[in-house]
């Protein structure tokens, strides 16, 4: 017979809003999982994510050493790399993006279906690495894509790229369906997709897509 509101020492059981994460653990040990359909369906993007399948420079060979047996990006659900930005929703820039490059990368970005991220792996995507002051390499993708996950190094070993990809997890986690913390996918006047750059006489046209990013003033002495 289960309890009523007048059986003595009764205590209406919590909402799910309510209750800690400590009586929620204590729960699952039960085998009774409390959740909510938002919490279900960030659960389920963050552990199906869908790497695209390129790479740029010597990052790459970590990318690609992180899919090994040793490391085992599977653990994490990231281990299918699509070889159509249609079919993923992840895009790691890992090396160098030249100039002739970036065009691309932000062709293959707009091609990716939202929901979409983007992870900057080594020093060279996020800001021109060792190659900065070279005359053909961009200073950082997030000059024309919106960048989620930066991972320095040079390059970076695949600890850090799966690391980086925890970071991602979680952030996908905490995202909301409505509200200031919405997706990026679900806000109407967010971008899906960006102006690809053309090449100029002298350079990109334009360098940079003002929509995402501004350059950083300087304090100058007088």
């Amino acid at each position: 017979m289960s309890d009523t509101p007048t059986t003595p020492g009764y205590t209406p059981f919590p909402a799910a809003g309510n209750i800690s994460d400590a009586e929620r653990e204590d729960l699952r040990r039960h085998g009774i999982l409390l959740t909510s359909l938002e919490e279900l369906y960030g659960w389920g993007r963050s552990n199906s994510i869908w790497p695209l399948q390129f790479g740029l420079a010597c990052c790459a060979i970590e990318m690609i050493a992180a899919a090994t047996a040793r490391f085992d990006i599977a653990r994490f659900g990231a281990e299918i790399f699509r070889p159509s930005p249609r079919q993923a929703d992840l895009m790691i820039v890992s090396g160098t993006v030249t100039k002739k490059m970036a065009p691309q990368v932000v062709r293959l970005w707009n091609q990716m279906p939202e929901p979409k991220y983007c992870i900057a792996m080594g020093a060279c995507a996020i800001s021109g690495g060792p190659f900065k002051q070279g005359y053909n390499v961009l200073k950082g993708i997030d000059r024309f894509i919106p960048v989620d996950i930066y991972i320095p190094g040079c390059p970076p070993r695949p600890e850090a790229l799966l690391h980086g990809l925890t970071q991602l997890q979680e952030k996908i986690r905490a995202e909301r369906v409505s509200g200031p913390q919405a997706a990026r996918h679900l806000q109407p006047d967010a971008a899906s997709e960006f102006p690809v750059p053309d090449y100029g006489p002298h350079d990109l046209t334009p360098p940079s897509n003002p929509a995402i990013f501004t350059a950083p003033v300087l304090p100058r002495k007088a």
